[in-house]
């Protein structure tokens, strides 16, 4: 055999070899290690990604951005909410309160308000359980009266139970699987309460008073504050008392409502930022505390929900939206010490004052507002390509990231994984004094231990009442960003709810006592808005983007959905104050 013929065979059989890896002779593993290593470095590697606060250690390797991967968390919500309903209907059914340890209910008039069934009208519809909205339909067509002499507040009827009327109203027309012949009913009940309530806007000054007697129909001031209302609760009456006008075509729900946002905006305060109680008698607002948690917050949303929902015709709302958001970055936000988290702190003594560092769960609602208020509902990658994109949506939507990140953090870092009603953030002090900054500031970092370090929680702050502002936001940063990231976020505080909400003998879910210990103590009480928001935004958060698209629909500070519509029928009352 030739020389040549030999070489030939044997550079053949060299290319038939397996090629060895180019690690493999650096690490000194055969062939068969390098299997070996590979499978622990991806271990590895998901496990430091986990410990540092962005998820389950795998989900890289399986196909997290596409709708079919997220249809089975949907289904276990759903599962979820079944249960909840379930024990309510069986231990509670039309009790206003349920207690799901204790199994008893209790009412909060002396014929109930259809606390916990008008309020999760709308979620039986998208999650599509027609036996149970037919239990529900029937207990509202035959049981439910609002003619009590009972005192309510104005806020909490106006958003849990019109909106939850008006929703289901909207969704029967517009879901054909869960329509009925007695969707009327929806609609009739609306108009009822919301002639009710009416009494409540009859103060000299036009802002609501805090409760109403819904027998007789006159309002009755605070028996706290010197009589004052919530700013946040006065002025989120507008997209319910609206949509009502727009369906009904009378206008005197319309000019009530959006009265107080003319009241209100006359005052004209320093970039936007309204202390949080105002007096219906005289409509001046009372004290100078500051803050976007409790009885701030919902002023905030429905400025730019307000906008929204009539598709951009009264550009008040937004004028005013992008004044208070630039203030909201100029005055309130700031970082953390170690991690440079950053978060809403809080004004107690008014501008020029100096910040607290605390910020209640409730706060968590600003970032999903942000990127709805910079985009109007289109993806992130749509709104892009607009004329209208520029450099302080780009840093809208830089701090919308941040903030959703602080408010996860809050749930990352306790031992149950689920968050605070309140958290305290370690800062430098120099970072609390009056503040001119200006955004952006420097990103944060994702160390769960240097969040550890920045996040304290209270005693007398640890509970946890099943609140929805965080799956919030999660569900509207989703469908802007398309980022699964907030998936991923939203499954594992679900897994959190699962895990220590379940009471003993599986019937129902229910509050918690101290999220800093596990086993996590409970308390006997499930809140109407576990049904009605956190777990439909769950759902919402795990279905196609397409069910519901947020260019069509704005929801209530209740996660109620109501319909963006073209106001042709009333046209805004009033226009702003020139300074």
């Amino acid at each position: 055999m030739s020389s040549k013929v030999v070489r030939r065979k044997q550079k053949r059989a060299q290319s038939q070899k397996p090629r060895a890896s180019r690690w493999c002779p650096l690490l000194g593993l055969s062939w068969p290690g390098k299997y070996v290593f590979t499978s622990l470095l991806a271990l590895i590697i998901g496990r430091h990604v986990q410990t540092r606060g962005w998820g389950t250690s795998l989900d890289f390797l399986r196909p997290i951005d596409k709708d079919s991967y997220w249809s089975s968390h949907r289904e276990k919500v759903k599962d979820s909410f079944v249960i909840s309903w379930d024990a309510y209907a069986k231990y509670a059914w039309g009790q206003d309160r349920f207690h799901p340890i204790s199994k008893t209910g209790s009412q909060m008039s002396p014929s109930g308000l259809g606390w916990i069934i008008v309020d999760s009208l709308d979620t039986l519809m998208i999650m599509n359980l027609t036996a149970q909205l037919s239990d529900a339909r029937k207990w509202l067509n035959r049981d439910l009266t609002y003619n009590q002499d009972q005192d309510v507040n104005t806020f909490e009827m106006t958003i849990r139970m019109l909106g939850g009327l008006l929703s289901a109203h909207y969704l029967s027309n517009l879901l054909p699987d869960i329509s009925s012949r007695r969707d009327y009913i929806y609609l009739s009940r609306a108009v009822d309460l919301a002639d009710r309530l009416l009494g409540a806007y009859d103060s000299p000054s036009g802002i609501p008073y805090a409760s109403v007697n819904i027998g007789t129909g006159k309002g009755l001031p605070s028996h706290a504050d010197g009589g004052a209302s919530s700013t946040a609760e006065v002025t989120t009456l507008q997209l319910e008392m609206k949509y009502l006008a727009h369906l009904t075509d009378k206008e005197v729900y319309w000019r009530k409502a959006e009265n107080v946002m003319k009241v209100i905006d006359d005052h004209r305060m320093q970039d936007g930022l309204h202390p949080i109680f105002v007096h219906p008698d005289t409509g001046h607002f009372r004290y100078k505390e500051i803050r976007l948690g409790s009885r701030g917050d919902s002023y905030y949303e429905y400025l730019i929900k307000q906008y929204l929902q009539t598709s951009g015709q009264e550009p008040v709302y937004r004028e005013m939206w992008d004044e208070a958001l630039a203030g909201i970055q100029k005055h309130l936000v700031t970082c953390t010490k170690h991690s440079k988290l950053q978060f809403i702190a809080e004004l107690p003594h008014g501008i020029g004052g100096p910040l607290s560092p605390k910020m209640d769960h409730l706060v968590c609602f600003l970032p999903g507002s942000i990127v709805i208020g910079a985009t109007e509902g289109l993806t992130e990658k749509e709104a892009r390509n607009l004329p209208g994109w520029n450099s302080q949506k780009e840093q809208q939507m830089q701090l919308a990231r941040e903030l959703m990140k602080t408010c996860w953090a809050m749930y990352a870092v306790t031992a149950s994984g689920l968050a605070p009603e309140i958290t305290w953030f370690e800062v430098d002090e120099a970072d609390m004094g009056p503040s001119s900054r200006s955004p952006p500031m420097a990103r944060s970092n994702n160390d769960k231990s240097s969040w550890e370090q920045d996040l304290n929680i209270k005693p007398l702050d640890a509970h946890n009442l099943q609140r929805p502002e965080t799956v919030e936001s999660l569900f509207l940063m989703y469908r802007v960003t398309n980022d699964p990231i907030y998936r991923k976020w939203g499954w594992e505080i679900f897994k959190a709810f699962k895990e220590h909400m379940v009471v003993k003998d599986g019937e129902g879910y229910t509050s918690l006592q101290d999220v800093t210990k596990v086993p996590t103590p409970q308390r006997d009480n499930m809140e109407s808005f576990w049904l009605t928001e956190t777990l439909k935004y769950l759902y919402l958060l795990f279905s196609p983007r397409e069910f519901l698209p947020l260019t069509e629909v704005v929801f209530n500070t209740e996660a109620h959905v109501l319909p963006r519509f073209n106001q042709t029928k009333f046209q805004t009352g009033w226009s702003r104050r020139e300074l």
